[in-house]
């Protein structure tokens, strides 16, 4: 019944009885869909129905919940059929990072499911392949050095961003309020002043439609009637939160198209502001040069952009609203931290380069990015050949998982993986504690592109909070109240929620 009650949850107009005609074709053309695996060979999994494989067995809503659970019975090298399709998990830190590093060629093409197709059609720097990605991943990662990222220049940004945020939090005047906003327009300013050369106001319509939609897309692409849609394509006209999706990148679309014509009217090939010059730069050489096909087009720069918008706005904001959920949460350890703030720097701005005299607060931050878990799955790996891996055979072409969350929370790794424990970051004389088995931004040829500036993103702004502010629950809620529970989507979030910002200035 559960998974009716998907369906009709998941389809705007549709009858009951015409989901099962179409679902009793489809099984009599796809029945034969399972019977080429060579058991013998190929990674051990539970028993597929035809058409819709494991389906029944798996949370659609916390599906790295159940791959966890199916590792202790399988291995940390297993099959699942979403559908018809044939996946490949991934779990355990060993085994993760055995593929994603010691095997990084073979696991290192990234699988396209079909929303993503649909939204980049191979374009970009997340969903792309072959020599399209590599020239993209190489260009992003050029400019935005060049444009700051690791960089004192950036970190100035960052400290400036700061100074409005704060702003922000103490006109809430120590009453509550949602961090959600505010959280996630200032640390998308950062990415916007590397891509676009400029900030935006947090009450600049334009600015936060885009910030907004931005993230609704990333928790629809995790919802469970996507899921399913990614594997029956077939049922994309009843899709309500396709639709949404396929509208909202629309819109999207258009916005930056339009943030583009505006940099190009002003565009300066002597002075560069961002990323988005740099491309149209790049792009006006190789057509001078006679070069006119180069993967240097307006698709690629719009989702190039698109993805670095996403992905620079939302893990990191998300995971400094964690950070500030988990001081609410842990008062205690909260105290430690600003002891330990105003101890070492007092009321200066904290600088990168003051981490190394801060290893409880680095501790925190490492251990928040640990147990918040934003992407608990990574971003589905495709092989690039057929390759044997710990005694398995895996085809080319084959779907593979590689479950973050096994390594976040690995048993043999994490002395206590379930609970919020800095101490998992400290040696026995307090000093700051490097972890093997931290991957937060994944590892290999896939990993994040921008995990310096994120990681420099999350020092000074946390510490910066932290400087001005003491977190509290909104009043009448106590802090064995407060709700760690994650929302579901592609990355996640912590549950709707208020805090109290107290300034301590």
């Amino acid at each position: 019944m559960a998974l009716f009650d998907l369906f009709l949850q998941s389809f705007s107009s549709i009858s009951l009885f015409g989901v099962l005609v179409v679902l009793l074709l489809v099984f009599i053309v796809s029945s034969s869909s399972f019977s080429s695996q060579d058991e013998g060979k190929e990674p051990p999994g539970p028993k597929p129905l035809p058409l819709l494989g494991n389906l029944l067995q798996i949370d659609l809503k916390r599906p790295y919940h159940t791959f966890l659970e199916l590792s202790k019975t399988y291995g940390s090298v297993f099959t699942v059929y979403l559908g018809s399709k044939k996946v490949v998990v991934l779990a355990g830190y060993k085994t993760v990072k055995e593929a994603l590093v010691n095997y990084a060629e073979e696991f290192g093409d990234r699988d396209t499911m079909q929303i993503t197709k649909e939204i980049s059609n191979g374009h970009g720097v997340v969903f792309s392949n072959g020599e399209s990605w590599k020239e993209m991943r190489c260009f992003a990662l050029t400019n935005l050095r060049d444009f700051g990222m690791g960089k004192r220049a950036c970190e100035d940004k960052i400290m400036e961003e700061c100074t409005y945020l704060i702003e922000v939090f103490n006109k809430c005047k120590g009453k509550a309020f949602d961090t959600a906003q505010p959280m996630n327009c200032a640390v998308s300013n950062i990415i916007c002043s590397i891509v676009y050369g400029s900030r935006f106001e947090y009450d600049d319509p334009e600015f936060t439609s885009l910030v907004e939609r931005t993230n609704r897309n990333i928790q629809l692409l995790g919802s469970p009637s996507i899921q399913v849609y990614n594997m029956f394509p077939w049922i994309g006209k009843w899709v309500a939160n396709r639709k949404e999706l396929h509208t909202m990148v629309a819109a999207n679309k258009e916005q930056n198209r339009r943030l583009f014509t505006r940099l190009k009217e002003t565009f300066n090939p002597q002075m560069c502001r961002g990323f988005v010059d740099s491309f149209l730069l790049r792009k006006q050489n190789l057509e001078e040069s006679g070069i006119t096909k180069s993967h240097f087009h307006d698709n690629n720069l719009l989702q190039t952009v698109l993805n670095l918008f996403a992905a620079g706005t939302d893990t990191t904001a998300t995971t400094l609203r964690w950070g500030l959920l988990f001081m609410a949460k842990y008062p205690k350890i909260q105290d430690q931290v600003q002891e330990e703030l105003s101890r070492v720097i007092g009321s200066r701005k904290a600088q990168v380069e003051d981490r190394t005299s801060l290893p409880f607060t680095d501790a925190v931050i490492h251990e928040t990015q640990r147990l918040a878990n934003i992407i608990p799955m990574a971003i589905p790996h495709k092989t690039s050949k057929d390759v044997t891996f710990q005694g398995h055979f895996i085809k080319k072409g084959t779907t593979v998982f590689p479950l973050l969350t096994s390594v976040l929370y690995d048993e043999s790794e994490w002395e206590h993986p379930r609970s919020f424990y800095p101490a998992h970051f400290l040696d026995k004389d307090g000093k700051f504690l490097k972890r093997d088995a931290f991957m937060p931004f994944s590892a290999g040829r896939r990993a994040c592109i921008g995990e310096s500036l994120a990681r420099m993103e999350l020092f000074i702004f946390f510490t910066s909070l932290l400087q001005h502010f003491r977190f509290t629950p909104a009043p009448g809620v106590s802090e064995d109240e407060l709700d760690l529970t994650p929302r579901t989507g592609a990355t996640l979030n912590p549950s709707p929620h208020k805090l109290c910002a107290v300034s301590c200035m």
